[in-house]
């Protein structure tokens, strides 16, 4: 019989908590929940835990708080960050900081699955951090001077009406630019497409 892997599960939603256990576990994970990142840090034994899952504007300590203190205490395990829309920017800035996905609520459930079994196979081939920019150049090698400036705006977690005023164009040519990106570049999701310009150095 094989290991259930480790999920853990932060948010002070105690909703958001039940739904997201039940889901974890009737897919074959082992699902612990902490309403608030501090609870976790109490409890938190390194190597015990495969993936986490936090929202990222929780009581107390935040998720973009969690992640790098994991990162300072040289934790490996991944973390993925829920996020509402308005918090794009700051997810940004937290995989920047070391997480390695971010979802935005609503979510399907599918999405959730993907980024923790995505983030436990990197976890487990991790490649060095000179293949993985590479890697992610290659990715971008394609696009135009202009899509890139969309690209680092989008880095930057500037929104469309922000982006389109710095480049002076308009907020619906902006649209089409981040679809020319998300296609270029064959990813699913714009946490992919951030991963991907931050690994490069964008």
């Amino acid at each position: 019989m094989t290991t259930r892997r480790a999920i853990l599960v932060i948010d002070d939603d105690a909703a958001m908590r039940d739904s997201l256990a039940f889901l974890l576990d009737v897919n074959g994970f082992a699902v612990t929940t902490y309403e608030t990142a501090t609870d976790f840090l109490d409890h938190f034994e390194s190597g015990t835990v495969d993936c986490i899952v936090s929202d990222i504007r929780m009581p107390g300590m935040s998720g973009l708080e969690l992640v790098r203190r994991l990162k300072a205490d040289a934790s490996a395990c991944p973390v993925i960050l829920m996020t509402g829309h308005g918090d794009v920017a700051l997810a940004v800035e937290a995989m920047k900081a070391g997480a390695v996905d971010f979802i935005e609520k609503p979510f399907e459930d599918e999405a959730l699955l993907r980024a923790i079994n995505e983030a436990l196979q990197t976890q487990s081939a991790a490649p060095t951090d000179a293949t993985a920019k590479r890697e992610a150049e290659a990715r971008l090698v394609d696009l135009s001077p202009r899509e890139r400036d969309v690209l680092r705006g989008l880095v930057a977690g500037k929104i469309n009406k922000v982006i389109a005023h710095d480049l002076g164009i308009s907020p619906r040519t902006v649209e089409v630019y981040r679809a020319n990106l998300m296609a270029k570049t064959n990813v699913r999701s714009m946490s992919e497409l951030m991963r991907i310009a931050i690994t490069a150095g964008l």
